[in-house]
């Protein structure tokens, strides 16, 4: 084709191609402002960006057995950096936002292992490891490596060494938790209102800088069932990965202990979405909820609440009132527990501590010789004295080595094994069965422990709960239940009158409630149900589990119950029951202390008749079983005479399919 009409072809194309462009951009023109006006004129209203923030969600509600409130969640005031909003002027923000909480008084968030005086050195027992790495210098670093390379990396060579510091801790806390565009970094959390109305007075110094509202997770009482409980709080920087691989932000609050913990997966709520149309000087032009936050599910407790404290205020009161009168008890724990289901109704433990300044006194509260922080209900670990002996009791008469009516002779000294000559509180002469329980006659429980053997007492020890981890859902132990090394000797007396091995208070209620009803042996729950967060609809119902089934002869389970109850009638145990308006059976435990006052144990269930509750208390140093008495008959009074155990308050449920 000769050059003049080729050239000309390629006008005549290009002509073509305009036209049709023209056409296409007049088409969407007419569409955009005639036909779509009205959508596009309320999308375009000025806006010159648009923000999405998290709206959090709230973290599942912990409810007694009745549906009263124990963790709950209340608004509080977070200041967040939002990495997108953020200038060139970051090192000035922070400045300028630390200077305003230093002149409040407030707290803040500041990870960084250094002081913030000069001369700027490490924090003392704290670990320096993750910032030598960060900056990639030798493990020999100082403290003074490391400020300047942080000086660098930041720049802040233009700012004083005080503020250098100010601003590093934050930079630093910043990059740890790993601060992006999908990472907000929270700088300081649950502010007061006032501290909000400066920073919103400062908005146009702080860019990058706002206060979001969030859930907060309160007690309503602050020192019950606290070690039950639990805690919330930060993700430590160690956990970090294993959170951030669940969909957690590094701002978000976890479980750290007991329920809170064990019930995160539950508790945890899903996080929704806020998207905020702002205009070309920074103000919100409107706000839409783009994604609805999801609620966590709410856990229900077995435990009920009023009987809690008036367990741990019984316990309370009889150590004070011991020591008054100069007795030497320090500490205490009690459970309850259900009789056919094996539901914790109480789990007390004096002293204890307060969730709410547990952060500030942390430091105290370890070094307390007194142990506030230790679950002494679940993991306390005694040696239970003569409330072994209704097990005992059953060994003998089960497998044949005692006859009911059948008397021993108590001569006090026991003096049957060569190498081990024990002796008996009393000369109890010739006695039975019901009265060696209701007099606690060691002599007569020698000659049974003997007789069984040291091997079958610990296999029905086993049998009961008694050194076998128990099932409950959270701070669970297995005690110490020593293997025989033979079937004669003191190791076989001295197991035989609760001695050498030693269990917790959980262990002993749940081995009461064993006996109390034949034999049937249920794991340990604190945990009744898992419902919605508006606790209509019930999610998991958790049934009572059977462990094992005891072999127990009706004349042998009605034998052993019989000296149970004449303990508190007539026995060890009249002085704290003997006039109780419902017949209870029980037994008291002496335990012995190397060195110091015996501890006081006593077991009960009641009613006799048709038992519904299981209770055990040990009392430390309480030097004769008889003194844990008043405890045990408080938890009665609360459960059958007070309406701590009134049905009013129970919530209505829709059960799922």
């Amino acid at each position: 084709m000769p050059f003049k009409k080729k050239n000309q072809y390629q006008l005549t194309l290009l002509a073509v191609l305009l036209v049709i462009a023209i056409l296409f951009y007049a088409a969407r023109i007419y569409s955009l402002q005639v036909i779509h006006a009205e959508d596009y004129t309320d999308k375009n209203d000025g806006a010159a960006s648009v923000r999405t923030a998290v709206l959090k969600a709230p973290r599942g509600e912990i409810l007694d057995c009745y549906g009263r409130q124990i963790a709950i969640n209340r608004d509080g005031y977070n200041v967040v950096f939002n990495k997108a909003y953020v200038k060139d002027n970051l090192n000035d923000v922070i400045l300028t936002l630390v200077n305003l909480f230093s002149g409040a008084g407030a707290e803040w968030k500041d990870e960084l292992p250094m002081e913030n005086t000069a001369p700027y050195g490490f924090k003392e027992g704290e670990s320096t490891d993750k910032l030598i790495s960060k900056f990639e210098l030798a493990h020999y670093a100082t403290a003074e490596n490391c400020f300047d390379a942080m000086v660098e990396k930041y720049k802040l060579e233009d700012y004083s060494a005080d503020d250098q510091r100010k601003i590093m801790g934050v930079r630093y806390s910043m990059d740890i938790a790993d601060f992006s565009i999908s990472y907000p970094y929270t700088f300081a959390e649950d502010i007061s209102t006032e501290l909000m109305r400066k920073i919103s007075e400062s908005g146009f110094l702080l860019s990058g800088v706002s206060v979001e509202v969030v859930p907060f997770r309160e007690y309503t009482d602050t020192s019950l069932a606290v070690n039950l409980i639990g805690s919330v709080g930060p993700i430590f920087a160690e956990d970090w990965e294993e959170y951030k691989a669940k969909g957690y932000s590094y701002n978000d609050k976890v479980g750290k202990s007991g329920i809170e913990k064990w019930g995160e997966e539950y508790l945890r709520g899903t996080d929704g979405e806020i998207t905020y149309r702002i205009d070309t000087e920074g103000n919100i032009i409107s706000s839409e909820i783009t994604k609805e936050p999801v609620a966590g599910k709410t856990i229900m407790l077995t435990l009920d609440k009023k009987i809690q404290r008036s367990a741990q205020d019984s316990i309370e009161r009889t150590v004070k009132e011991l020591k008054g009168k100069g007795g030497t008890a320090t500490a205490g724990a009690a459970v309850a527990v259900h009789i056919d289901s094996g539901k914790v109704i109480c789990a007390a433990n004096y002293p204890t501590y307060d969730s709410a300044t547990i952060g500030k006194n942390y430091d105290t509260l370890v070094k307390d010789p007194a142990k506030p922080l230790t679950d002494r209900a679940f993991q306390g670990v005694y040696p239970i004295g003569s409330t072994i002996k209704p097990i005992v009791s059953i060994a003998a008469l089960e497998n044949g080595l005692y006859h009911q009516g059948e008397t021993i002779k108590c001569v006090h000294d026991y003096k049957f094994f060569s190498d081990y000559q024990p002796s008996c509180m009393g000369w109890h002469g010739n006695i039975d069965l019901k009265n060696a329980l209701a007099k606690s006659c060691n002599y007569f429980f020698f000659e049974l422990g003997r007789r069984v053997g040291a091997t079958k007492l610990t296999d029905y020890y086993k049998q009961f709960g008694l050194g076998v981890a128990t099932g409950v859902e959270v701070n669970d132990a297995k005690g110490i239940l020593l293997e025989p090394k033979s079937d004669g000797g003191g190791d076989t007396l001295q197991i035989a009158i609760g001695q050498l091995n030693a269990f917790t208070p959980l262990q002993l209620a749940n081995y009461t409630a064993t006996l109390a009803n034949g034999g049937t042996h249920y794991r340990a729950s604190l945990i009744d149900k898992i419902v919605s967060y508006d606790i209509s609809t019930v999610y998991n119902e958790i049934a009572p589990e059977v462990k094992n089934k005891i072999k127990i002869s009706d004349s042998t389970l009605a034998a052993v119950k019989e000296g149970m109850l004449s303990v508190t009638e007539d026995g060890t145990g009249r002085a704290a029951l003997g006039n109780y308006p419902i017949k209870v059976g029980g037994k008291t435990g002496t335990a012995q202390v190397e060195g110091k006052a015996d501890h006081s144990v006593f077991i009960a269930f009641a009613p006799f008749d048709n038992p519904e509750i299981a209770i055990s208390v040990v009392l430390e140093h309480g030097s004769s079983g008889y003194s844990a008495g008043s405890i045990v008959r408080d938890i009665l009074d609360a459960y059958f005479f007070s309406d701590y155990n009134a049905t009013a308050d129970t919530v209505p449920f829709t059960v799922l399919e």
